[in-house]
């Protein structure tokens, strides 16, 4: 956004929304709310149409990292336009008010109709899978990952036509190697859905949304995803190792070529799945030709259908019982995040078409921080006890990896990264910079961690108002700078701290250098030794 200023949260942004005038919208009612939005039936006042509004959550919206990162890649993903897209018709911000315009689609979810109405049939899952494989293409064609696809995010209309929602926090992929292990909102997609490349952190492309794709469509063809147990972990550690059961042993009325495209799908690695959505496309349309050729859209229509009105009202108001009872409750950030992952929660999910996503356990308030180092569960190896701390993202997760595996390097200092950026989310400055500082201090072997370290140091300082200090860090981050290329987040950090520096002190810093390093994707590419890689800004 063109305005990089942020006024006080707006704290009726906390209440319901529903009556107010938003810019050219009218808000309606509100349908629904998660971790990160709040959704609201809205009227285009120019157009005179119905539009689904998404508000950004107050929490979210005071950070300037977060919002120029949402307002970017939503306006990436309105270029994508294709029928079986939800299509953002406008990115914007009023006052404190951050929100995305988009397609109002009427109809369910996949997660809602499998719990109303089981299954559908092969040549309805086929129709499905057809649709949504042709948004994927459009998507790969833009750039485009959508990281997260899954039966949430797959809408039917009463027409039977598929709309794939949720682009607007979908990333442009890059085949660049990306150090993003740390970058949980990044890396992480919803623990049944996803690809093993997001369990490791690992850079995604689009076949990690075939991947995802895969697991819909075996719970579609199966009754239930391919793997399943009591913790994220644990399903997240399935993705890397486990095979699932063939679907032909689940389903042996099923066609042989149907099985064998899942598998295709489900590869472990992106090598032995699809190339492309494209390719995945014709062979789905070969497929159907050949078993039914008669379009099956009718009988994917009927299966879909509209939701009953009784349902629509029932609904409605076990969502309103829902708010009106999570007002009445603190639910700190954390708590939030562990709900994510429950199996209860995704109960609530398919039941109440995911909203209230953030809010279904309860917290703890009478434990102390040491009570809840006791209670991090301790896992068999580093990795899995990374994961774990990824996935709670809390002071005791992140230190419970250096206290149960102190000879494990890798992932005591990846943990300590994420236990920084957690004291810097905390705005613990004291804590976070002392961590940093450690970084900063590491041999030059460790390019990576030292320039974390710097980059910290700069963001800490600037932060606490030491702008010379902050920008005697970032004049030592510039060697290593290309330590950080894939990580946005700090990049974007450093990007806003250096903005802020150069407007307290009124030096140059080499302008014309960062402000070239940080309109590329990466950073320059540079010979060793030459001037543009060595010299101190």
């Amino acid at each position: 956004m063109s305005d990089t200023s942020h006024p006080a949260p707006d704290s009726t942004l906390d209440a319901n929304l529903s009556g107010r005038q938003i810019g050219g919208y009218r808000l309606l009612r509100k349908l629904g709310h998660g971790a990160m939005a709040d959704v609201y039936l809205a009227e285009q006042l120019s157009l005179g149409r119905q539009v689904a509004f998404k508000v950004l959550r107050p929490n979210l919206a005071t950070d300037a990292t977060y919002v120029q990162r949402f307002d970017q890649e939503a306006r990436a993903a309105a270029q994508l336009v294709h029928a079986n897209i939800v299509q953002i018709f406008e990115v914007g911000r009023v006052d404190s008010v951050h929100f995305i315009a988009q397609e109002y689609v009427q109809g369910l979810n996949l997660a809602q109709l499998f719990a109303r109405r089981g299954g559908p049939s092969l040549a309805s899952s086929l129709s499905i899978l057809r649709q949504v494989a042709a948004a994927l293409d459009k998507a790969a064609q833009q750039g485009i990952v959508h990281r997260d696809i899954k039966p949430e995010n797959i809408m039917l209309t009463a027409s039977g036509e598929v709309k794939v929602a949720d682009f607007g926090l979908a990333r442009a992929y890059s085949q660049e190697p990306a150090n993003n292990l740390t970058q949980v909102g990044v890396t992480m997609g919803t623990p049944l859905y996803m690809s093993p490349e997001q369990v490791e952190g690992r850079p995604l492309d689009p076949r990690s949304d075939i991947y995802s794709l895969g697991v819909t469509a075996y719970q579609m063809l199966a009754g239930e995803p391919p793997f399943r147990a009591e913790t994220a972990l644990a399903i997240a550690v399935q993705h890397l190792n486990t095979q699932p059961p063939r679907l032909e042993n689940v389903r042996p009325d099923l066609p042989a070529a149907i099985s064998r495209v899942v598998h295709k799908m489900l590869a472990k690695d992106p090598k032995d799945r699809y190339a492309s959505a494209r390719e995945l496309l014709r062979e789905l349309r070969a497929i159907s030709l050949e078993l039914f050729p008669d379009d099956a859209s009718e009988e994917l229509e009927e299966w879909g259908g509209e939701e009953p009105a009784d349902s629509v009202q029932a609904r409605r108001a076990a969502t309103e019982r829902l708010d009106a009872a999570m007002k009445t409750t603190a639910m700190p950030a954390v708590r939030r995040k562990q709900a994510l992952w429950t199996w209860s929660l995704l109960a609530v999910v398919c039941l109440l078409g995911g909203i209230a996503a953030a809010y279904a356990l309860r917290p703890r308030p009478l434990i102390t921080p040491e009570d809840e180092a006791e209670l991090v569960p301790r896992y068999d190896t580093a990795a899995q006890q990374y994961f774990y701390a990824m996935m709670l993202d809390s002071e005791a997760g992140w230190q419970s990896v250096q206290r149960y595996f102190p000879d494990d390097t890798n992932y005591r200092l990846r943990a300590q990264q994420g236990l920084a950026r957690w004291y810097l989310r905390e705005l613990d400055f004291e804590q976070a910079l002392s961590i940093f500082n450690q970084f900063a201090a590491m041999s030059n072997v460790e390019e990576e961690y030292k320039a974390f370290g710097f980059a910290g140091q700069a963001v800490v300082l600037n932060k606490l108002g030491n702008y010379r200090q902050s920008a005697a860090s970032l004049a030592s981050l510039w060697p290593v700078r290309s330590r950080l290329a894939g990580d946005d987040d700090m990049r974007a950090l450093v990007e806003l701290t250096y903005q802020k520096n150069r407007k307290e002190l009124g030096e140059e810093q080499s302008a014309q250098q960062w402000a070239e390093w940080f309109e590329t994707s990466s950073p320059p590419e540079t010979e060793p030794g030459s001037p543009a890689d060595t010299d101190t800004p």
